[in-house]
Parts: C-alpha cells; structure tokens; sequence
C-alpha cells in the first residue's frame, strides 16, 4: 500500500494541474512534490501524468484514482475533526476566515481583544472572498456576509450591518456633497469594474447608474475602500466603518442599499473544542458590538 502522503500530493497536483500550485497548496516543496508523484507511479506500475509545458495532465486511470482519494480526504479530515471536538484545552491555534474588508478592517481590534482574553490561543487569519470549506479544515470558523449553506455547520446570524453612500471630506470640499440620488451622476463615483452590483441596487431604488458614471473601477472592495479614503470620488461602505474611519463621511441618507448579513460558522464537531467555543462565543460577542455601533 502506497503512503497517505503520496495519495496527499497526487491529489493535490491533480487539483491544481502542476508541482508548483500543488507544492504552495501543501506547504512543501516541489522537488518533494515530484518525488511523490514519482514513487506512487512506481508503487502502482503505472503512469499518472503526462508531462507537458503546461503543467501536469492527470491520465484516465489518474481521474478515475482522483474520485476515491477525495473521499479518503474527506474521510480524514471528519476523524481529525471529531478529534479536535475533544479538546479541553485553551491552548494552540484556530484559524479565522472571512472577506478581506472584514479582515483588513473590522477585525484586527476584534482580534486585538481575543488575544488579551485568551493569550495561550494563536488565531490565524485567512483573508478571502470565496467560500473557504469548513469541513478541510481550510478554517475552524468562518465570519460570512452571506448564509453558509455547507452542511455540518453551526451557523448563528449575528445581525445585519447597514450600507451607506459615503465620501472623504476631502472630496467634498473640492466636489460639494450631493443632496439628491440623482445628484451622483455629477460626481466622480468609486466602483466595480465587471459587476453590475451597484447598478442593479440603484435601479431598485428608483434611480440609474451606468458603468461609465464610476470613473474609478476596481473588483476589489479593500482597493476600493483606500480609493475612497483618499478622496477619490463616492461610494458605499459599512456605516460602521465609515463612522470609525477619520475623515470619511455619510451621505444620502434616503439611499439604503440592503444590508450586509452577517453570520459566524463553524463546523458541529469543532463546536465542542473549549479553544474553539471560546474564541467563537468572544468573536461573536465582539462583531454583535460591532454590528450594533454600526445603526443609525
């Protein structure tokens, strides 16, 4: 029988189609990577890539192997789950995740706080705006903008953050500050650059947005948050946010785009862990302060 690490590195390159992204993926180094892949088609007396410039084609018998070893993994990951349940100990680390405006600003004194309660406990944090799988252990709890819908999670909604339209004052003194919605389409507005979102949400409110009326694009919201706090034109942020930030300033109170839901997840197992429960209960305690500064 093969070793797991080598059924671990083959899964890993077939995923991410060569030894390089396989290799930052797992925290290895390529030259392992390839040995791996080497000795587990040694060990089964067949080929499982054709090597090309590209990167690493995975062959039929490959894709068919690819299926039961995400299986095993997952089968893995659930014991080393049920294992961490266990945990009585305030000691070691748990891994935070959650958008990256959430993690760049909202969360650094949140996290400031955790560390004085609970100095024993190491929290790593992975900014991200995709869905990070609870279950891989890719995190231990999940802060969402949106309703988790993976299954085998405790999720609890912790409240709902309002979005604003807001300008730096600087903006203002060289622009004037409109009073109207329709007043937007003579400003310089900071937004998207592929989505339609903020177009869509101003048509539901009764008034039109082009693509063109945001002279300042970008799809991501940190870039465009710095954007914003330099004077560049008007946008939307978290009302709290904007409140807490020196020299911003809210506008157009007649403009409310829905509201950011915001919900705190963590697999069923790990809810049993004491480090886990702890640094779960404190973080959703502190972003319930957070949410609740954040009415108007």
């Amino acid at each position: 029988m093969a070793d797991w690490s080598l059924w671990r590195s083959f899964g890993a390159v077939v995923e991410h189609g060569s030894l390089s992204a396989a290799a930052r993926a797992l925290g290895l180094s390529q030259p392992t990577l390839g040995r791996h892949v080497e000795a587990l088609e040694a060990t089964l007396g067949t080929r499982l890539f054709e090597r090309t410039l590209g990167g690493f084609k995975p062959t039929e018998i490959a894709l068919r192997l690819y299926e039961p070893v995400q299986v095993a993994q997952r089968a893995l990951a659930e014991a080393a789950l049920v294992a961490e349940g266990t945990s009585a100990t305030l000691s070691g680390s748990v891994r935070l995740t959650s958008s990256m405006m959430m993690c760049g600003y909202v969360l650094p004194p949140i996290l400031g706080r955790l560390r004085l309660a609970f100095p024993q406990v190491a929290l790593e944090l992975v900014p991200s705006d995709s869905a990070e799988n609870l279950l891989l252990r890719e995190a231990d709890i999940a802060v969402r903008l949106f309703r988790p819908t993976q299954l085998e999670l405790v999720a609890r909604k912790l409240g709902e953050i309002p979005i604003v339209a807001c300008a730096h004052e600087s903006y203002l003194t060289r622009r004037g500050r409109p009073q109207r919605p329709e007043d937007l389409t003579a400003h310089d507005l900071v937004g998207f650059d592929r989505s339609d979102l903020l177009i869509a949400t101003a048509r539901r409110m009764g008034f039109e947005l082009h693509r063109v009326d945001f002279v300042v694009r970008t799809d991501s919201q940190t870039h465009m948050w710095e954007l914003m706090k330099a004077g560049l034109g008007i946008g939307f942020g978290q009302a709290g946010l904007v409140d807490r930030t020196p020299g911003m300033v809210k506008l157009l109170p007649q403009v409310r785009p829905r509201p950011l839901e915001v919900w705190l997840a963590t697999h069923r197992e790990l809810f049993t862990s004491r480090r886990v429960r702890a640094i779960h209960d404190c973080l959703g305690e502190s972003l319930i302060d957070y949410i609740a500064g954040s009415r108007e």
